[in-house]
């Protein structure tokens, strides 16, 4: 979980204006000794990692695998181990690495040399890369070693781009969901809760997909402004522990029919027998008229556990109401909305 500058200030920002000026476009001077822009970090980005980790925060960089970064500046292409152990050096806790200006025939070799490269600068940094987005042939079982998976395009603020990214998860979800787990994630990208593009109800649907999709849950957006009901969206606990839940397990989509969809998670705790919680998502994509019901049977959804389940609706107040494999759940779904429950087996 984290905060990202991209989406939301683009190339707005720097260390004496504002709390950013594109940090991974305009990163270097000088391609021999990577000196940072004095004028936009006039301490060092050392000075500025040191302040994060002041504040209980880790701190993020970007480069690309290529000559140039997509904006044009820079790349790392022939400098992989000078820049890993220059960024292990300023204490840098995560790496993006873009995939620009490298074709992408090169990058079964590129982003592996940038893996050993890391691995061998003695600092441990979450390597997250693009290499699907543009290699969409490279086959998952190669990406093992890096942390977290770009897939697809890059997201915008609008709905219509959330749709596009939940629907090309939806068509690549098994493989997908074969090559994540703990250690490797696949990155659907940031979280636009509180911009201008999406209503709260649609903000709310793209933060419990992404809690399913065991995402990494990167938010783009202005926290000095942020409305508090999107504070309360994104601090929301329930939502947060099926995103975080230890078993690492990815979601996917197991119902699609007239603009309802339902997508399932299996979570901790298990029965002793082995069996699953779950956390569901009831997502409704109409955007004409009001919120329709939608009725399924417990057990159809998979939810088969003869001890049943308390289930929790995360963003209501209700208390967990029993449900077992023969009953019927019923909720009521907003357009563009989500209903979010979490059914925990019961242990008996």
């Amino acid at each position: 979980m984290g905060w990202l500058s991209w989406e939301r200030f683009t190339c707005n920002i720097d260390c004496v204006k504002n709390p950013d000026e594109c940090i991974s476009e305009k990163l270097y001077m000088d391609m021999a000794d990577r000196m940072p822009d004095p004028e936009r970090f006039p301490s060092g980005i050392k000075a500025l990692a040191d302040y994060v980790h002041s504040k209980g925060l880790k701190l993020g960089i970007y480069t690309d695998c290529g000559s140039k970064t997509c904006a044009g500046y820079p790349g790392s292409l022939g400098f992989y181990v000078i820049d890993a152990q220059t960024f292990a050096d300023w204490g840098i806790d995560m790496l993006k690495v873009d995939g620009c200006y490298a074709e992408p025939t090169d990058m079964d070799q590129l982003y592996p040399e940038i893996t050993m490269a890391l691995n061998q600068s003695g600092r441990p940094i979450v390597f997250s890369c693009s290499w699907p987005a543009y290699q969409v042939d490279a086959g998952m079982d190669k990406l093992q070693n890096i942390a977290i998976c770009g897939n697809f395009n890059d997201i915008e603020d609008s709905w219509a781009s959330v749709l596009s990214i939940i629907d090309f998860y939806a068509s690549h979800q098994d493989e997908l969901v074969a090559a994540a787990g703990p250690g490797h994630w696949n990155d659907p990208d940031m979280i636009l809760a509180g911009n201008f593009g999406l209503s709260f109800e649609e903000a709310r649907a793209q933060f419990a997909l992404w809690a399913i999709m065991a995402s990494p849950l990167l938010v783009s957006n202005d926290l000095r402004s942020l409305d508090s009901k999107f504070r309360e969206l994104l601090l929301n606990k329930d939502v947060i522990a099926v995103n975080q839940d230890p078993l690492g397990i990815m979601g996917k989509r197991i119902y699609q029919k007239s603009n309802m969809e339902i997508w399932i998670r299996p979570i901790s705790p298990l029965s002793g027998n082995g069996k699953y919680s779950y956390a569901l998502v009831f997502f409704n994509r109409r955007t004409l008229g009001g919120p329709v019901e939608v009725s399924a049977n417990v057990g159809s959804l998979g939810l088969d556990s003869v001890n049943c389940y308390d289930v929790i609706d995360v963003f209501s107040i209700e208390k967990s109401t029993k449900y077992c494999p023969s009953n019927n759940i019923t909720l009521t779904v907003n357009p563009s909305g989500v209903r979010m429950v979490v059914a925990k087996i019961i242990n008996e």
